[in-house]
């Protein structure tokens, strides 16, 4: 099906250095994105139109930190659907940092590596309520070798859960570990803060520090944070992107946003939500803490969906998170909320406000509309 998506306020492209595009509107050939710009240039001869009546239409987002189990059940919560429900909080993509709820998880290097084949194999054969999931996170024991790390990246592991959830936090028994990963270009996250499930370590700055993780996992805390002066030294010491999650310290998460913002170095800047978790199922989580970013810290909005969408989408290697031809037509149309303030959803988001979920696509399938997670939209989207 090809289908016209006109009628945009505005359209976020996916790429912070340039957040806003030309065009309010554009064509989806079956699942990828073929035109975008003035509906006037393009080519209009199609079987649908989606007039999306003056909301912003951006890149679905990408949740960079969750923790599942298998597809769409979450023994954490025991919570079955908590992807769907993620779904209609506009995250179309999510990647594991770790499958840490597995019931009877052994903390050891033939545990590891099997629970990390097992999710990754399972992830790739499911999309749980539509949405794109990337499991099989390994959690790093001491002991891992080439060899297993060759047998798993054949079963199609390709990612790297949160250091310090698994058995040791000793820099000399992870370190080899951490550089095969590496070495293979899996991005290497490091749980930040205290302790947040029996088992898990209390890690500072001085971790982070000897092993230069690529990110610091929920630097607001997950959910207790470190003192600022640690999250200074991170800054100033290494080249780690900084995550700020939902399930952390709001006032550190303000911080940490403002910080950043004051040194220009917003390519070190990370969403998540850390769920499910103790704190629970967040599936407003991302656009929570985007909310909160531009309320308190002044974050633009639109380079703020930027960050949660084609920015995470390059560090982890995804070809999602962008708007533009030839990419896939995973997108996500945000509206005010009915009875909200402002004109457009980034009035939403500088008001505080969780904008509403008018409408998300996959591939360029209609999953969402409205979401049932969010108030229902001040303009619905017109399918025709």
């Amino acid at each position: 099906m090809r289908t016209l998506i006109r009628g945009a306020s505005a359209v976020v492209s996916g790429l912070a250095a340039a957040p806003l595009l030309d065009a309010d509107a554009l064509i989806v050939d079956g699942t990828l994105i073929e035109q975008v710009g003035p509906v006037s240039t393009l080519d209009t001869a199609v079987d649908r139109v989606i007039d999306v009546n003056g909301a912003v239409l951006a890149p679905g987002l990408i949740d960079p930190h969750t923790h599942p189990v298998l597809g769409d059940f979450t023994p954490r919560q025991n919570t079955l659907g908590w992807v769907g429900s993620h779904l209609n909080g506009g995250v179309t993509t999510l990647i594991s940092a770790g499958e840490t709820h597995w019931p009877g998880r052994q903390r050891t290097p033939i545990g590891a590596k099997a629970i990390a084949i097992a999710a990754a194999l399972s992830s790739a054969q499911l999309r749980p309520s539509g949405a794109k999931l990337h499991g099989g996170a390994l959690l790093i024991e001491p002991g891992l070798g080439p060899a297993d790390f060759d047998e798993m990246a054949a079963a199609g592991v390709r990612l790297v859960g949160e250091v310090g959830l698994g058995s040791s936090m000793d820099p000399e028994r992870i370190r080899e570990p951490i550089e095969l990963a590496r070495s293979r270009g899996w991005v290497v996250p490091m749980h930040v803060g205290g302790a947040s499930v029996p088992g898990s370590h209390v890690v500072g700055s001085d971790m982070v520090l000897e092993l230069r993780p690529d990110v610091v996992c929920h630097a607001n805390g997950g959910p207790t944070a470190r003192p600022l002066h640690e999250i200074e030294e991170i800054l100033a010491e290494t080249e780690s992107v900084l995550e700020v999650v939902q399930a952390g310290n709001t006032w550190a998460l303000t911080r940490i946003v403002t910080r950043l913002l004051e040194l220009g170095r917003l390519d070190r800047l990370q969403f998540g939500t850390d769920s499910p978790s103790g704190t629970g199922i967040l599936p407003l989580g991302m656009l929570r803490t985007l909310a909160y970013s531009a309320a308190f810290a002044g974050l633009d909005p639109a380079t703020a969906l930027c960050l949660a969408s084609g920015s995470v989408a390059a560090r982890y290697g995804l070809d999602v998170g962008v708007i533009a031809p030839g990419c896939p037509a995973d997108l996500v149309v945000l509206d005010v909320p009915l009875g909200g303030q402002g004109e457009i959803a980034f009035d939403s988001f500088r008001h505080g406000d969780v904008p509403s979920v008018a409408l998300v696509m996959v591939d360029g399938e209609v999953l969402v509309r409205p979401s049932r997670v969010t108030p229902p939209p001040t303009r619905a989207p017109l399918i025709s």
